[in-house]
């Protein structure tokens, strides 16, 4: 039973199509002026001229157009405190130094702090250094950057400072 209704349906379809392939349809206006379609000839209508041909657009390419990777700023590195030519005084002396590196600083990279010319320990993961034990006198700073693999790709320029402290000879 379910095969027979099933045939029926189908040939009922296929039959139909042709069908309406040939209909003509026509456009008139009411009184109102409101379009009117129709499948009828109607005294004034015109006759619509249909395609078969179903409207699709053509395809797209879907792809974002390449987009140039924004230049990467070259690091600077500098010395924030103490500032040049700037007078620290600590009798222990000690020296509390602090960098500032611009664009935002990264993950991997390292800074090295560097007092009259000789390296300050190991290259860090921050811009913040302490120093202990510094004579007294005129010191010269610089910071080197790191990159991850351990390639220097910024210095500052050299910060000069003056530690006053108490004399060894005469405390008072």
């Amino acid at each position: 039973m379910n095969k027979v209704l099933f045939i029926l349906i189908m040939l009922f379809c296929t039959t139909s199509l042709p069908a309406q392939e040939n209909k003509k349809v026509f456009v008139s206006r009411d009184a109102n002026g409101v379009l009117v379609f129709s499948d009828s000839p109607q005294p004034g209508a015109e006759e619509l001229t249909l395609s078969s041909r179903a409207n699709i657009m053509a395809a797209t390419d879907p792809t974002l157009p390449a987009r140039k990777a924004p230049a990467a700023e070259p690091f600077k590195v500098e010395i924030v405190q103490p500032e040049e030519q700037g007078t620290v005084r600590d009798n222990t002396g000690s020296v509390y130094v602090s960098g500032k590196i611009s664009p935002m600083f990264e993950r991997g990279l390292r800074v090295r702090l560097l007092l009259d010319g000789k390296p300050q320990g190991e290259p860090q993961n921050n811009a913040v250094f302490i120093l202990r034990d510094v004579h007294r006198g005129e010191h010269k700073l610089q910071m080197e950057l790191f990159d991850q693999n351990g390639k220097l790709i910024a210095t500052s320029p050299v910060t000069t400072f003056y530690l006053h402290r108490t004399s060894v000879i005469s405390p008072n």
